[in-house]
């Protein structure tokens, strides 16, 4: 795949200027987003994301369009398993609902950006040693079934790490426990302090970090061009602050999600072993050489990812629609209530 630069740099300020008129259009102003104008704006971006894919179908090849495409939706669902996180940091935060859009956003930028230098990362590695394959697919089967374990036995989200990430922040920075509108800095007596929104920041840039750690080898397993690796999750992140008010309260249904999410990475993490395996350059393994195992096509690829998602939602619904009718379950579940367990905690 020949990606221009001139090409790189019109999708990189298209992509900067959906941001930007995101933030003048629906963030500047605070607010807080109506289901009807989540919803729409919601299904604009995957309009977006869906049309973009028929861009690189045609100019590239039905091959590039089939990766993008497996690429997008699974970042596109694993950035819903994000959500879970952003719900307990909004919730333990206590940041007031009008203001949660901008930090969000900002949270949103910060993630893409972290995850062009992994991106980088990742494609100069992989070019200068094919055995990287082998780490990566060892780290998407070890997620998978730590995912599973903690579904299976309900596991909490351990937040150790942000109240270390606080007394960090505090350490070093003089801090008020009081909001100002949506303003990461105020003045207090006549000193600036940092607000409350400006450690939620922090903190969701910390686990930007953490996301980033098998979104990226997640990715890279169903291709190997940058150029879709990149856009992929570009498009996925689009929207995901309008999808978090749109799920918002619809979260805690998705009882099945980290199953299907388990399912999906240990299958992208059993594929770039057998990738690495027919790329083999290790010695100690056939003394270096490839070994003639089967690979798994991008179409094989784009059902099972598709086929997961559908069944582990459909599986889902049914099974709060059940525990609803036979009482087991809060009708009306709190934005405080414990979510399912995160892959992000890998």
């Amino acid at each position: 795949m020949n990606v221009s630069l001139t090409v790189w740099l019109v999708t990189i300020v298209v992509i900067i200027g959906l941001f930007v008129f995101d933030f003048y259009a629906h963030v500047r102003t605070p607010h807080a987003p109506s289901l009807k104008e989540s919803g729409s704006w919601s299904a604009v971006y995957i309009a977006i994301a869906l049309i973009f894919g028929g861009f690189i179908w045609w100019q590239y090849g039905g091959t590039y369009g089939g990766e993008y495409y497996a690429g997008f939706i699974t970042e596109k669902a694993l950035s819903v398993d994000n959500l879970f996180v952003f719900v307990i940091i909004m919730a333990k935060f206590a940041v007031p609902r009008e203001y949660q859009q901008k930090v969000l956003l900002l949270g949103i930028v910060m993630a893409l950006v972290m995850r062009g230098a992994f991106i980088a990362v990742g494609a100069a590695a992989i070019n200068a040693y094919s055995w990287v394959f082998y780490l990566f697919g060892a780290f998407l089967i070890y997620t998978a079934v730590k995912l599973v374990r903690e579904a299976a036995s309900h596991e909490e989200e351990d937040d150790e790490g942000d109240s270390a990430i606080m007394k960090f922040v505090k350490k070093y920075l003089r801090t008020t426990d009081e909001y100002n509108r949506d303003k990461l800095f105020t003045k207090v007596n006549g000193k600036r302090l940092a607000t409350p929104m400006l450690m939620v920041l922090i903190v969701i840039g910390f686990t930007d970090v953490l996301f980033a750690l098998d979104s990226i080898p997640a990715i890279y397993g169903l291709t190997t061009e940058p150029y879709i690796v990149f856009t992929a999750n570009a498009f996925a992140l689009m929207g995901l602050r309008q999808l978090f008010f749109l799920l918002d309260g619809l979260l805690d249904k998705l009882v099945y999600l980290s199953w299907g999410l388990s399912i999906i990475l240990g299958f992208i993490g059993v594929k770039l072993v057998l990738h690495a395996l027919h790329e083999n350059t290790l010695p100690f393994i056939n003394g270096g050489e490839m070994i003639k195992v089967p690979e798994i096509s991008t179409g094989l690829s784009l059902s099972i990812i598709v086929g997961t998602l559908v069944i582990t939602t459909v599986a889902s619904l049914l099974k709060s629609r059940s525990d609803a009718r036979k009482g087991d379950g809060p009708k009306d579940p709190p934005v405080t209530s414990s979510p399912a367990p995160s892959v992000r905690d890998a």
